[in-house]
């Protein structure tokens, strides 16, 4: 009964053990990637990628929307399909008025969106003429507006402005939150590197940066914020009596990183799968709106969870370790390990000795030991009892 109830039991505990799996491992230690060790690698790859992305971005620039760099906006009644758009997007190459900068969208299936540069009174009578007869309807349906400089440039400095501002109030929280500026620093610098990533990817694929982008911009700064405020606790948690312990900042961060990366990586995927299905309706449907913010979000997820990873928490060790707290708790790791080396060695040495003393000298302590019993005759001895 007794073997039956315990084949039982290690039945129902297989399953448990082997569902925790890799992720059990990286949680208790027993498995764990050394992002310590290996920073520098990934110091150097995040720096040439950024150095890239500011390249593209200076020379290549950033495709504005028209509420940015202003200018106006036709729309027109047209059966909107995906052959529709590409031959609108064609057929305004050839029109009278040249140089429109036009980019095309579709507006549902019954309009489509043409937005150009800055146009004069003449220049848009004669667009709007040459959009009607594109699409085949009359002009008076083909209504449009316009967007001055001015306004694109207040929108661009509002943008900056809540950018910065959102900056700010992060550095601060994070700071009140750990009690810790060198967290926040480092966060701020995991962040800085996601919005330089996803604008030179939107400068490369040529996008257009809209209000959406904006949005999806300010969106994946928070949800890589908080991927790194759950690293950041994890490290604080682990490092709570860091000075009792015989673990350095460094490697307590680094467990830190394994035991919630299976929990990353989920939350990733998970976040990314409704993201890309959003980005490719958008690509796909030639939706402007959704095409930018899926975009957007798409680059910044992936780059948010990277940085909080390989940037963020080895920058917080490499602060760390230079503080004088974090110097003398090294100094005494070392003089403890100093210590225990020279018992070891000390140990092993004296035992050393034993050993030779009792290989090489049995017979002169046993003939030593029998001279003493014998000085004397048995009958001697004997005698005196």
């Amino acid at each position: 009964m007794a073997e039956t109830q315990h084949t039982e039991q290690a039945a129902q505990e297989t399953p448990q053990a082997s569902s925790r799996g890799i992720a059990h491992r990286l949680y208790t230690g027993k498995l764990a990637y050394d992002f310590m060790g290996n920073r520098k690698l990934w110091f150097s790859i995040t720096l040439a990628a950024i150095v890239v992305s500011l390249l593209v971005v200076v020379f290549k620039q950033l495709t504005l929307g028209i509420e940015f760099r202003g200018g106006t906006d036709f729309q027109a009644p047209v059966a909107a399909q995906s052959q529709t758009i590409e031959e609108v997007r064609e057929g305004t190459q050839s029109f009278a008025v040249q140089g429109l900068d036009a980019q095309v969208f579709s507006i549902g299936d019954t309009a489509v969106r043409i937005q150009t540069r800055p146009l004069t009174p003449a220049e848009i009578a004669q667009t709007r003429t040459d959009i009607a007869e594109l699409v085949g309807a009359s002009p008076d349906d083909v209504t449009y507006n316009t967007i001055g400089g001015s306004w694109g440039d207040k929108i661009s400095q509002g943008a900056a402005v809540a950018v910065a501002v959102f900056l700010l109030l992060v550095m601060g929280l994070i700071a009140v939150y750990f009690r810790d500026w060198r967290m926040a620093l480092a966060a701020i610098i995991a962040l800085a590197h996601d919005m330089i990533i996803t604008l030179g990817v939107y400068a490369i694929v040529g996008f257009t940066v809209t209000p959406s982008t904006l949005i999806g911009l300010l969106t994946i700064l928070g949800y890589s914020l908080y991927d790194t405020v759950v690293v950041f606790d994890k490290v604080k948690e682990n490092t709570r009596e860091l000075t009792k312990g015989n673990k350095t900042f460094t490697a307590q961060a680094n467990l830190a990183i394994n035991q919630v990366l299976v929990r990353s990586i989920n939350t990733t995927v998970i976040g990314v799968l409704p993201v890309f299905a959003m980005f490719l309706a958008g690509v796909y449907g030639n939706s402007g709106p959704l095409k930018d913010l899926g975009l957007v979000l798409l680059v910044g997820m992936i780059a948010g969870t990277f940085s909080s990873i390989f940037i963020a928490t080895p920058l917080l060790a490499w602060f760390k370790e230079r503080t004088p707290a974090m110097r003398e708790h090294r100094e005494q790791l070392e003089r403890r390990l100093a210590r225990s080396e020279h018992r070891i060695s000390t140990k092993a040495a004296t035992s050393d000795e034993a050993a030779v003393v009792d290989v090489t000298q049995p017979a002169a302590t046993h003939l030593e030991r029998r001279e003493r019993r014998t000085h004397t005759t048995r009958a001697q001895r004997k005698g005196k009892r």
